[in-house]
């Protein structure tokens, strides 16, 4: 702690932040206003950032020189790499496996499974089970979607409920999946292994989502008969989902995890013809490109958190912060507010936590924190806004299946996983129950884990 004690502290090195979410948040108001579809997604988040950078070197004194190295240095982190990296792995097979069919016969032989008076809970789990093979909830939505609204207005179902499941069950995904954005950014930045950041959120996701199945058991039946309808599906579509979600909570190196997933994809893509063998590179190449937007934030905010830190900005914001945190408990508390607001104000939480997440890692350092659970709380509580403010995404294309009919404000009060994981997560913070799920490894609070044993998930 002597080093960081010796770190310049200045509260306006922060500026750079708030010029980042001034320009990147004032846009999406300002359209918003406008009328403008998806407003808060119209201005690429690295434009924004690249507004907050270029303010940064013009704000922050020194040799123009020593600004770029610094910039540089921190573009060009461990972790930032390692985890741009796992992102396009990430990217490439999900474009593979939508693009054989997998997604379609998942949802389709889940919905051929539940009865259709439990429909509304067969949307939660068939969305809880997409976003934790595939990794994104607004992928889930986008393929659940229609189905779930089409099912809501044949079978009489209070379709803001139904909406409610959709989008919590996609967060139930988004949160846990080992190739979702949000668990490699949190992660990474706090070096720890994603199997026991695994373990540390499945305890407080599984109590939300069987809470959240009993409600919807109760509240979410039918008021008509609903038709029996055909579903065509192929099991075999769903084997690479299957493996990369065995193999992942099996312990395997998170490289060979996505590797083996995209080469399976691609092998029963070959074999089914939903594509050739230059289609499958094209498929892989699509993927890597879907995360080009996320790609290069996550280097451009590297880069201005290195600048931000070497001039005091984050050690400012750790003193303020120190006058309200005694402790562990109070220490999680402000890491929950941290992710809260940077995702209140950016409408995406994989942003939210790249520039939470060093900010946690101080207070974790501070506070012995275990670094596993941080990663836990912050990827609940930036996943648990996304749900349910009115301008992210994944609200604007669930209400948006229904011309009209439903608007957020109606969906919000029935997002009953994101509402109840929130909760849960709080508990867990006054009454530790999920710590004794993880994996007793020792932690240096000195130190980070060494890369190879983040990325070595069998690592002991």
């Amino acid at each position: 702690m002597d080093d960081l004690n010796k770190q310049k502290v200045k509260g306006s090195a922060l500026l750079p932040f708030l010029i980042f979410i001034i320009v990147y948040m004032g846009t999406g108001i300002f359209l918003q206003a406008k009328g403008v579809d998806m407003a808060f997604y119209q201005l690429p988040a690295p434009v924004a950032a690249m507004a907050a950078i270029i303010f940064a070197f013009i704000l922050f004194e020194g040799k123009m020189d020593e600004k770029f190295d610094t910039f540089i240095e921190g573009c060009g982190n461990e972790n930032i790499t390692i985890m741009c990296i796992i992102y396009l792995l990430a990217g490439a097979f999900s474009t593979v496996s939508e693009a054989m069919g997998a997604v379609d016969s998942t949802v389709n032989f889940a919905l051929t499974l539940i009865p259709a008076q439990y429909i509304t809970m067969g949307i939660f789990i068939i969305s809880c089970f997409i976003s934790l093979a595939t990794g994104t909830s607004v992928g889930t939505v986008v393929a659940v979607g229609p189905i779930a609204v089409g099912l809501a207005e044949k079978g009489g179902l209070n379709l803001p409920l139904v909406l409610g499941a959709l989008l919590g069950g996609a967060t139930f995904g988004d949160n846990l999946s080992i190739i979702s954005d949000t668990t490699i950014a949190a992660t990474k930045i706090l070096n720890c292994k994603m199997t026991d950041k695994f373990r540390s959120n499945l305890v407080i996701a599984i109590p939300s989502a069987i809470v959240t199945l009993i409600l919807l058991f109760i509240f979410g039946k039918p008021v008509n008969e609903v038709a029996p309808t055909t579903y065509k599906y192929d099991l075999i579509k769903i084997v690479p989902y299957i493996l990369v979600l065995a193999t992942a909570i099996k312990g395997f190196n998170v490289f060979l995890v996505l590797t083996g997933g995209i080469l399976c994809s691609g092998i029963l893509g070959l074999l089914n013809g939903s594509f050739n063998f230059i289609g499958f590179g094209q498929q892989i190449y699509a993927g890597f490109e879907s995360m080009f937007e996320i790609f290069v934030l996550s280097i451009l905010i590297g880069g201005l958190s290195q600048m931000v830190n070497k001039e005091g900005g984050i050690q400012w914001l750790l003193n303020k912060l120190d006058k309200r945190m005694k402790g562990r408990k109070s220490g999680e508390l402000g890491i929950v507010a941290l992710a809260c607001l940077a995702d209140l104000a950016t409408a995406n939480n994989t942003v939210a936590i790249i520039i939470s997440a060093p900010i946690a890692k101080q207070i974790v350092n501070k506070f012995k924190i275990d670094p596993r659970r941080t990663a836990s709380i912050l990827d609940i509580f930036a996943c648990v806004v996304q749900g349910i403010i009115p301008y992210g995404a994944q609200m604007l294309i669930a209400v948006g299946f229904t011309n009209g009919v439903v608007s957020p404000i109606q969906v919000i009060p029935q997002t009953w996983y994101c509402i109840i994981l929130g909760i849960f997560a709080i508990i867990s913070i006054y009454v530790p129950y999920a710590d004794r799920f993880i994996k007793k490894d020792p932690w240096n609070f000195e130190h980070d884990v060494p890369m190879s044993e983040v990325l070595d998930l069998n690592a002991d």
